[in-house]
């Protein structure tokens, strides 16, 4: 897959987790090998903050030089800092007042992983809500974009989203409804797709990225979770994401090189315009 060098960017991958700590260097330099040359890393928790800093700083690129290369051959990383739904009985108030600071500080390029999780029933819904619209309103007040995540919560996070107008951002791993997707779109957000795309079985999902516009659409492994089904079993990994683009050009029955271009441009309208 050669012809895709220089055009990927895996929108969500958590390479600041504990698990890759083992083999970072070099996985960063096969992603960026094949074609995987820019990462967005989003922070999860104020406890991890500082490690996710310490992880991109020595590679946060110049918005410019977004595709080129590291002098290293391996892929730069882009920041982003948030309070994440799953984690919301660790997060408390002060945490918000931190976040505003080091956004100001290290300027990240989007505000996440933020959201709601009404899938896992034991999670406080109310607090959950809290902590997402003060994080959106953050977001507003740096006029930056935002990495959102979302089981179950479709609606009620496209009503908050409705009524804090902001840059945009991604919808992380987006399994909605058509109509809920539409929605999305209409109030400036593109839609991520990774690893589970890949399974025969995603009826639905493979459904949905084909009747969804390419304009809309960005590509992602969250790794080290969801891969791929070529790898099922396994540690996910940014060195994934050409199979994703790949699964996605035949579910859309397009070039994949003319899908890796879009997906790009459609990050860099949202979020480097």
């Amino acid at each position: 897959m050669n012809i895709l060098v220089d055009t990927l960017i895996d929108t969500h991958c958590h390479i600041d987790f504990a698990v890759f700590d083992e083999d970072r260097d070099q996985v960063l330099c096969h992603a960026a090998a094949l074609g995987v040359r820019t990462i967005l890393v989003p922070a999860v928790s104020a406890s991890s903050w500082q490690q996710t800093i310490k992880i991109c700083s020595p590679r946060l690129n110049d918005a410019k030089g977004l595709l080129k290369p590291q002098t290293d051959g391996s892929a730069k990383l882009l920041l982003a800092l948030g309070l994440h739904p799953i984690f919301i009985d660790q997060h408390q108030p002060q945490h918000l007042t931190e976040l505003d600071a080091l956004i100001s500080q290290h300027s990240p390029i989007a505000v996440g992983e933020i959201g709601l999780d009404f899938f896992q029933r034991e999670l406080d819904r109310e607090k959950q809500v809290a902590y997402f619209t003060k994080q959106l309103i953050i977001a507003k007040r740096h006029a930056l974009p935002v990495i959102i995540h979302n089981r179950k919560a479709h609606d009620e996070c496209i009503k908050l989203l409705g009524q804090h107008k902001l840059k945009g951002g991604i919808i992380h791993a987006f399994n909605g409804s058509i109509q809920q997707a539409e929605k999305y779109i209409k109030l400036g957000y593109l839609l991520g797709f990774g690893g589970m795309l890949t399974y025969q079985r995603s009826r639905k999902l493979r459904q949905l990225a084909k009747a969804l516009p390419i304009d809309s659409l960005v590509l992602e492994t969250d790794a080290p979770d969801m891969t791929v089904s070529q790898h099922a079993g396994q540690r996910n990994s940014p060195q994934y994401l050409p199979l994703i683009l790949k699964e996605l050009a035949e579910i859309k029955q397009m070039n994949a090189s003319d899908v890796a271009q879009a997906c790009t441009q459609n990050f860099n309208n949202v979020f480097l315009d």
